[in-house]
C-alpha cells in the first residue's frame, strides 16, 4: 500500500454503518476486564467522563467485558448523554458462571440483548456485533437472529468482530454488516491477509481494536513480571520470556523512530493504522485521561509517509516474534492467520 507523503488522520469523520464519527473512538474493555486488576468505579467514570468532554463520540463495549459491568458502567455514565455518542456492544460471548462462554444460538442472541439494553439504559444499541464465531451455529443463523433485533428496533446496525473476509462476506450476505472489529496494529497484521480488502470492497468500517499492542507501543510497554495474574498477557506468547526481549527491541526502535520525527510513540502507532485506509477507525483502551488524551492527539498529527512506511518495515507480522494468541484461543477464532503471528 503506498503511504501519502505526510499523513495526518485530521478531525474529518469516518462512516460507521449509517453513523459518522471520529477516527479514533474508546474501547471501553480495560476498565473492567482482562488487564488485571480493575480501577475504582470513580476513576473508571471519570475516564469515560473525560472521553465525553474531549470529544469522543463511538464507545465500545460488551456484554463481557467484566461480565457485564461495563455496559453497566457505560450505561450509568453516559446514559444521559445518549443523543450524543455512537453507543457499540457485543454479543455471542458471555461470562456464565464465572466462565467465558461463546454462544451464538439465536435465543441467546435475544435474551442478551434484553439484558444489554437494561445496563446499558437505553432503548437501542447502535452498532451490534457477534463478538465471537459460534463454529457450533451456522454465522447465518447467528446474523439472521441479529437482523430480527434491527427489524425489532433494539439495534441499528450489525457488526462482527474477529472473523475472516469468507466469514464476512456470508453475513453480509444475509444482512448488512457496518462494521467488522478486528485486532490491527504494527505487530498486528492479520486484516492485510484478507479483510481490510474485503472491508473496503463492502463498504463496511474496519474497526481496529488494540491499535497500540496491548500496551507494548506506548512509551511505558508493561513488565509481563510484574502484571497481576489474571491479565490476559500472561498467557499470550508474544509476552512470554521466548519472545518479549525481542519484540521490546523492536518497540525501542519505533520509540526511537518516533522521537527524531517529533511525536510520541502511540502517535507513530495510531497513524499508521489510520493510514491503512478510510475505512479504518481506531479503538485504543486506556484507564487514563492523559494518556486518552495524547491517543487523540493523533487526529492532529502530521507524521511523514517514509516514517510510517519505516515503522511498517521495522514491525511487522515477520518481525513480530511469537503467535497473538495461544493455540487454544487461536482454534477460537475465525480471522486469518498471519505468517508466524497467528
Amino acid at each position: 500500500m503506498n503511504t501519502p507523503q505526510t499523513t495526518a488522520p485530521g478531525r474529518t469523520p469516518r462512516r460507521l454503518g449509517p453513523f459518522e464519527v471520529p477516527a479514533i473512538g474508546l474501547g471501553c474493555m480495560n476498565v473492567s476486564h482482562a488487564y488485571g486488576v480493575p480501577p475504582t468505579p470513580e476513576a473508571a467514570e471519570h475516564l469515560l467522563r473525560s472521553a465525553l468532554e474531549e470529544g469522543v463520540t463511538h464507545f465500545d463495549t460488551a456484554a463481557l467485558y467484566g461480565f457485564g459491568a461495563n455496559e453497566e458502567l457505560v450505561g450509568r455514565v453516559l446514559g444521559p448523554h445518549r443523543d450524543r455518542i455512537v453507543l457499540a456492544s457485543k454479543c455471542g460471548m458471555t461470562g456464565v458462571d464465572g466462565r467465558r462462554v461463546i454462544d451464538g444460538r439465536p435465543e441467546t442472541i435475544r435474551r442478551t440483548v434484553d439484558e444489554a439494553l437494561t445496563r446499558l439504559r437505553t432503548d437501542v444499541i447502535d452498532l451490534y456485533y457477534l463478538h465471537r464465531l459460534d463454529r457450533k451455529v451456522p454465522v447465518e443463523e447467528s446474523v439472521g437472529a441479529m437482523a430480527e433485533l434491527v427489524s425489532a428496533g433494539k439495534v441499528r446496525a450489525l457488526g462482527l468482530s474477529e472473523v475472516s473476509a469468507t466469514t464476512l462476506r456470508r453475513a453480509h450476505a444475509v444482512h448488512p454488516i457496518a462494521a467488522l472489529q478486528n485486532e490491527y496494529s504494527l505487530w498486528s497484521r492479520n486484516p492485510e491477509e484478507g479483510t481490510l480488502a474485503a472491508a473496503r470492497e463492502l463498504g463496511v468500517a474496519l474497526v481496529a481494536f488494540s491499535p497500540l499492542a496491548r500496551g507494548v507501543l506506548t512509551d511505558a510497554p508493561p513488565d509481563p513480571d510484574t502484571l497481576p495474574a489474571s491479565d490476559i498477557r500472561r498467557g499470550m506468547p508474544r509476552f512470554d520470556a521466548r519472545h518479549y526481549p525481542a519484540n521490546l527491541a523492536r518497540q525501542s526502535e519505533l520509540a526511537r523512530l518516533a522521537e527524531q520525527a517529533g511525536i510520541t510513540l502511540p502517535q507513530l502507532a495510531l497513524t499508521w493504522v489510520l493510514s491503512r485506509g478510510p475505512h479504518v477507525i481506531a479503538i485504543p483502551g486506556t484507564r487514563f485521561p492523559a494518556h486518552l488524551r495524547e491517543n487523540l492527539s493523533t487526529l492532529d498529527t502530521d507524521v511523514p509517509g517514509e516514517v510510517l512506511d519505516t515503522a511498517g518495515r521495522i514491525l511487522n507480522a515477520t518481525t513480530v516474534h511469537g503467535a497473538r494468541y495461544n493455540e487454544a484461543t487461536l482454534t477460537e477464532i475465525d480471522t486469518e492467520r498471519c505468517g508466524r503471528a497467528g
